[in-house]
């Protein structure tokens, strides 16, 4: 008979996206039986780790039924309680940078944004998948005419969209008014570049709830897919990252699992569980 095993103490951070789900966004059945061993058979805490806002990943960590209430949003701006339902930190954009945002909005006339908070998305010059991206964060929107119209102070994460080429532009532009500091500058797709506030990033909000739950550091782990993720992977003790991951990814990693169709969380856990959990 198997002993039963431990990761008490253990913490595992996972990106939803391309990571806890499949590419058509459907959990599949191998995760969720890998995360019910993680948290009720073997007492670890997994939390959930995205560029969604408050709102949007509320089902998913339903779904999901972890022992932890907490989550990290929009990419590390913030740390929620669905338990108590709560903000346990933040961090938004500071005015600098939200100028910076201003000047490359009137500077790229053909691009797109979205300055998502905790509760609204305020778009300049959207077009449909734009809309489409701001109606999947379920908060309220609403449309400007001009960057400067937009209130500030709020920000949380800064999204831009539109076509390769321009995106490329924009990041460059971006990156050396940001003083050539990328840690709060991301790709989180061909199409789309997101900025968050200076020093925020999935790997801060993580090791922030490590924190918070008294968790050593060492005994963090996560798992992502894309450069939105890197931070998160390179702050963890344990990183992994999804078959389908860009090469540079792979290689800041210590497992590469397979791909996300597959159940690469479930990969993921089971390496744990073979490599640190103990007997009991």
């Amino acid at each position: 008979m198997n002993k039963p095993q431990s990761l008490s103490g253990w913490l595992l951070a996972s990106d939803i996206d391309g990571t806890l789900n499949d590419k058509r966004r459907h959990l599949p059945s191998r995760n969720r039986h890998a995360i019910r061993r993680f948290v009720y058979d073997c007492g670890g805490t997994m939390i959930l780790a995205s560029g969604r806002s408050i709102a949007s990943m509320r089902r998913h960590f339903e779904k999901l039924h972890l022992n932890s209430g907490y989550a990290v949003f929009l990419n590390g701006a913030g740390v929620y309680d669905y338990k108590n339902e709560q903000i346990l930190w933040k961090h938004c954009i500071d005015r600098e940078t939200e100028q910076i945002i201003r000047d490359a909005v009137k500077k790229y006339s053909s691009v797109r944004v979205q300055i998502v908070t905790c509760t609204q998305v305020r778009m300049v010059r959207p077009d449909i998948a734009a809309l489409i991206l701001a109606l999947s964060s379920r908060l309220e929107r609403k449309y400007y005419k001009k960057i400067d119209d937009l209130p500030g102070g709020d920000w949380c994460k800064v999204i831009f969209t539109g076509p390769t080429p321009m995106i490329n532009r924009v990041q460059e532009y971006v990156t050396k008014r940001n003083n050539g500091e990328t840690s709060n500058l991301m790709r989180s797709s061909v199409a789309s570049f997101e900025v968050v506030g200076r020093g925020t990033n999935k790997g801060v909000a993580v090791m922030k709830v490590a924190e918070l739950l008294n968790i050593d550091p060492a005994h963090t782990a996560a798992i992502g897919d894309y450069f939105n993720d890197w931070e998160m992977l390179k702050a963890v003790g344990v990183s992994a990252c999804c078959g389908q991951a860009p090469k540079k990814i792979k290689e800041i990693v210590d497992l590469v699992t397979c791909h996300c169709d597959r159940g690469a969380v479930a990969d993921l856990i089971e390496y744990l569980i073979a490599k640190y959990a103990v007997d009991t």
